[in-house]
């Protein structure tokens, strides 16, 4: 598609937003770079949603945090009971007591049930009946995230810290190189590029959006590094363009990947950008190709983001 079309508008981003935001418009890791705010509490909600897409260190330290409140919470329910609710307890007081309370809680919400302590009293019998119940259905719960975090097909691809202007068939290319980060496969991997710049229009200016042509936007396989290219020719946006022209109008380079995984048989996306302070003019990316004794192809994924500088054409 040519570069010249400026009828794609705002993508998405609102015609305001486009104009008046001096700041990037999508993150490097692919997150949008706008704060939702005043939007009520529970209507934003949504916590099946936030437990399959944090780290998974927050979401171990989630499911910790949330273990021992449970248990903390049912322990001083016991505690509360009294001295006598709980046989084989012995005769401890405070912190001693409390703490056989609270491993009673983990035995009781995990269904282990040694038998030295049990419930005497109603009350402490109704807690241990709640608590049972509540436990297996937090584990099933912490059970079904685990499943549906590990199940979760994602696209982790990784991109080369900066793109690149370098010579290309005779003139000039914009390129950036990207990698599959994982052993699972992507097939009929695409990508869309496009340009975010201010442009005059008028006495005005205004954030327009171009589609950049690329020598190839699909890949069938991607089991090796693939650096794609915008050839700056002349139906290309950035024809003419020079270094500080660039920087000058703000622009941004956006990059759109979806693919299939293999594994899954399902659709996964990616997305990234390049500011114009992460275009480097007049350099070529280094080789990241090698071979083994076997005769088996090597990437060496640490020397993706390397290049050398070179004169454009």
């Amino acid at each position: 598609m040519s570069g010249d079309r400026a009828d794609l508008h705002d993508l998405g981003f609102g015609s305001r937003i486009s104009q008046e935001s001096r700041r990037r418009l999508l993150n490097r890791d692919g997150s949008f770079n706008v704060e939702r705010k005043r939007l009520p509490f529970l209507r934003s909600l949504n916590p099946y949603h936030t437990l399959l897409t944090i780290s998974w260190t927050r979401f171990y330290l989630l499911i910790l945090s949330s273990y021992l409140l449970f248990n903390v919470v049912f322990a001083a329910a016991y505690y509360s009971c009294g001295p006598g609710s709980l046989a084989g307890a012995g005769e401890r007081t405070g912190e001693e007591r409390f703490l056989d309370d609270f491993f009673f809680s983990v035995q009781t919400s995990t269904t282990i049930g040694y038998g030295r302590i049990a419930p005497v009293s109603t009350m402490a019998n109704v807690l241990a009946s709640m608590e049972a119940l509540t436990g297996l259905l937090a584990f099933a719960l912490a059970t079904s995230l685990m499943f549906a975090r590990f199940s979760r097909p994602d696209a982790r691809v990784l991109y080369s810290r900066q793109a690149i202007v370098a010579p290309y068939r005779g003139i000039n290319g914009l390129m950036f190189r990207i990698a599959n980060e994982r052993n699972s496969q992507l097939i009929q991997v695409g990508v869309q590029v496009l340009l975010s710049r201010l442009e005059k229009d008028g006495n005005a200016v205004v954030r327009r959006f171009h589609r950049l042509s690329l020598e190839r936007d699909e890949v069938t396989f991607f089991p090796l590094t693939w650096t794609v290219v915008h050839p700056i020719d002349r139906k290309s946006p950035l024809h003419g363009q020079t270094e500080e022209d660039f920087r000058s109008a703000e622009s941004e380079i956006l990059v759109l990947l979806s693919a299939t995984d293999e594994t899954f048989s399902q659709t996964v996306n990616s997305r990234s950008s390049y500011k114009a302070d992460e275009v480097v003019w007049g350099a070529k990316f280094s080789d990241v190709f090698g071979q083994n004794p076997d005769g088996t192809i090597t990437v060496d994924l640490h020397r993706i983001h390397a290049f050398d500088r070179v004169p454009l054409s």
